[in-house]
């Protein structure tokens, strides 16, 4: 199976949600507030004094797999209000491992979010980050949490709460 290197994607997914672009960013620049969502992530803080999102911002997740955890290190790159946000992750030494993008577009039932994830993780790291999340198909995995994520997001609009259930697939 060949790894996407970036600028290549690795997963991607769309969802629309019934609420303007400024509603959707309010939760989706706020990682404290996005974990509600999220799969593996469990705890964000910010860190450095941040308070919210800004390009340079650093806040740090605290991710499970069962009963494996790890911390990773995140600095925000994008910001832009009911637009994007993006961020780099890096892991304890400041080994590169991945950007998480999120696009907004306005559409007549509110907006489209899109989540992006690139792989950035040299190959020499590979075989420790998979004993350090238990993950072996990174690449399926993150899919399939995008996937999780913004269903989660479509359905909290709709209910007033995050819905954690199984992951529902859909094309990309």
């Amino acid at each position: 199976m060949r790894i996407p290197r970036f600028p290549d994607p690795a997963a991607t997914g769309t969802v629309t949600i019934r609420v303007t672009p400024a509603e959707a960013y309010r939760i989706i620049g706020d990682p404290p507030v996005m974990i509600g969502f999220a799969e593996e992530v469990h705890r964000a803080r910010w860190l450095g004094g941040a308070k919210a999102a800004a390009v340079g911002a650093r806040f740090r997740g605290y991710n499970r797999n069962g009963l494996r955890r790890w911390v990773t290190n995140c600095r925000v790159t994008d910001a832009d209000p009911g637009r994007r946000f993006a961020y780099e992750v890096a892991a304890p030494l400041k080994i590169p491992i991945s950007r998480w993008q999120y696009d907004i577009e306005p559409t007549a039932e509110g907006c489209a979010v899109t989540e992006t994830n690139w792989l950035r993780v040299p190959l020499w790291f590979i075989p420790f980050a998979m004993l350090i999340t238990g993950v072996f198909d990174r690449i399926g995995t993150n899919d399939a949490n995008i996937s999780t994520t913004l269903h989660r997001q479509n359905s909290h609009r709709e209910t007033g709460r995050p819905k954690r259930a199984a992951p529902l697939h859909w094309a990309t």
